[in-house]
Order: C-alpha cells, then structure tokens, then sequence
C-alpha cells in the first residue's frame, strides 16, 4: 500500500515557476514507477510526465516538454515536478501517482493516487 500527498500548488502569473512535491508513505516506493497527471476544469485528465522507479528515464507530455522537469529522490520517498515558464493553458489539478509495473502514459496502469494540489496561472 501506497499513500502519497502532493504540495506546492498555488497561484502564479504566466511565465512564473512552481515545484510540486508528491511524499509518498511506505517501504517501497523506490520500487515504483512515478508519473504526475493533471486535470482542468470540464477536461479528462491527461498525462504530464513520468520517471521509472530508478530516475533513470524521464517521459513527458509534448505540451510541457522543455519547460517541466520531473525527478524522483528515494531516500525522501519523494517525487517532484519543476515546472517553469507556466502558461494559463496549465491551470488544472495537478496528480501525483504510483504506477507497480512500470511508468506510463496511461493513467489506467497507475495503481495509487494522491489527492490533488490546484496550480493556477493567471495571463
């Protein structure tokens, strides 16, 4: 079992910066695939980045490719999404997850998620 609670959302004006943190409880966190999804207001969810249980692969939607980064420490059970350059377009409830067998696109594959930290960008 995995709990994982994510922090560091707010409010920002467009070209400002925010790093999300995601503290995941248990043993086995390393063991797990990480991926960050996010949802807007009358919009499915849809897949912002992903890092395999190592950190050694990163896998990020095209629309924030260049200016997100997602990064894992396992000594802190902890991942994070820098996201810099924020544009109005990435307002939305942003997800942390947890995924047993491998990251993924897909946010069907992800076994654990968290409750949500609300990122807004104002023009």
């Amino acid at each position: 079992q995995v709990q994982l609670v994510e922090s560091g959302g707010g409010l920002v004006q467009a070209g400002g910066s925010l790093r999300l943190s995601c503290a995941a409880s248990g043993r086995t966190f390393s063991s797990y695939a990480m991926g960050w999804f996010r949802q807007a207001p009358g919009k499915e969810r849809e897949f912002v980045a992903a890092i395999s249980w190592s950190g050694g692969s990163t896998y990020y939607a095209d629309s924030v490719k260049g200016r997100f980064t997602i990064s894992r420490d396992n000594a802190k059970n902890t991942v994070y999404l820098q996201m810099n350059s924020l544009k109005p377009e990435d307002t939305a409830v942003y997800y942390c997850a947890a995924a047993n067998e491998g990251a993924s696109h897909f946010g069907t594959e992800y076994d654990y998620w968290g409750q949500g930290t609300q990122v807004t960008v104002s023009s």
